[in-house]
């Protein structure tokens, strides 16, 4: 049997359209590759002109950006570290002391409360034409979920908060919490302590040029009383002995330096978990051990133990424009050497019903 000859037409055939698909391959896979590469560029060059490189090489920043958006607790305060993350972050000091940047510095406003604010009204009033000049944290009850509108001072101002039982070390907790998380921001140099019963006494002016040409923190240290002195505890020793043991007002106004030291002592925080009223001794202990000489053994905020309550409230009742006088003037004091009628820049401890008043009365209260 005659076997046939090969059909070179064929084979020539299909090796045109081998050659053919092969030659579309290469140059699709090209357009796709150039298409990636365009892509890639794109969104590289987009997040760096927003800051937002990070996001890109980094998906848990990506992912911590996300739930912060989320919410109105997802706020420019908000964050997910934990305390030991957060109080580490804020112990950082800059080796270089000149700023990179021209910056204003700011008051730290930290409002340790349990709810709501009854005296955002005048709060707002007060921060009205400042903005740049302040910033605003809020640590109340972690169950506290009402909203604060958009156009408030107050909107996106609070910080993870954990539950404050006064009296206990839980106090101090959070207002080391208060001050690690203002401290992130290098532009605050001042740090006040308020509660949603503190109103101010001053227009903000006066209580920025009053902190920022001080030459001292304030904080209320003064030598125990026989009832104070029994809180002391034996385990101190040897970190703290008894002629150590201070007390005083929790209410503080403090430095940038001394806030960084308030916050990063691991040593003698562990001493005070069991002790009675903490919140009254650990800060005035530890600064008088440690920093007494960068602070005024007083506080800027008014209170008023003498009275029928402990402490005294002021409200519609027994409030006037002369007592706010003597609130500000108090005894009489020293500010950066010199004697001065001005000692106080807020006061406590206000009911709510306080505020239509002071609304009222205005510029003549409060002088604004």
């Amino acid at each position: 049997m005659e076997r046939k000859k090969p059909d070179h037409q064929h084979h020539e055939a299909q090796g045109l359209i081998h050659s053919f698909l092969k030659f579309h391959f290469y140059q699709l896979s090209s357009h796709f590759l150039l298409l990636a590469f365009g892509i890639t560029i794109g969104l590289i060059a987009g997040f760096h002109a927003s800051g937002n490189l990070t996001f890109i090489l980094n998906p848990e920043a990506m992912n911590l950006r996300l739930q912060e958006q989320k919410g109105a607790s997802a706020s420019a305060a908000y964050h997910n570290m934990t305390d030991e993350e957060l109080l580490w972050k804020a112990s950082m000091i800059p080796n270089i002391e000149k700023y990179p940047n021209k910056r204003v510095p700011k008051i730290a406003f930290l409002f340790m409360v349990r709810g709501p604010l009854p005296f955002a009204p005048l709060w707002e009033k007060f921060f009205k034409g400042y903005d740049g000049n302040f910033s605003i944290y809020v640590h109340p009850h972690p169950t506290y979920n009402e909203s604060v509108p958009e156009q408030s001072v107050f909107y996106g101002r609070r910080i993870p908060s954990k539950d404050v039982r006064w009296g206990a070390i839980s106090v101090v907790h959070a207002e080391r919490r208060l001050l690690a998380n203002a401290l992130l921001d290098f532009s605050n140099e001042w740090f006040v302590i308020l509660s949603e019963a503190c109103v101010p006494l001053v227009p903000f002016s006066t209580v920025y040029d009053y902190l920022m040409k001080s030459n001292l923190s304030f904080l209320d240290i003064e030598e125990p009383s026989a009832n104070s002195r029994i809180r002391y505890k034996d385990h101190m020793v040897p970190h703290i002995k008894i002629d150590q043991w201070r007390k005083g007002s929790l209410w503080f106004q403090v430095n940038r330096k001394t806030a960084v030291g308030m916050i990063s002592d691991q040593t003698y925080l562990p001493l005070f978990g069991s002790i009675c009223c903490s919140d009254e001794h650990y800060f005035q202990t530890l600064v008088y051990m440690k920093f007494g000489a960068w602070c005024a053994n007083r506080s800027l905020t008014y209170v008023d133990w003498h009275g029928p309550v402990y402490p005294n409230r002021f409200g519609k009742s027994n409030l006037t424009l002369e007592l706010l006088g003597k609130m500000r003037g108090g005894n009489g004091c020293k500010y950066n050497g010199k004697e001065t009628t001005l000692c106080n820049l807020f006061a406590r401890k206000f009911v709510p019903d306080a505020l239509d008043v002071l609304l009222k009365w205005g510029r003549d209260a409060v002088g604004f």
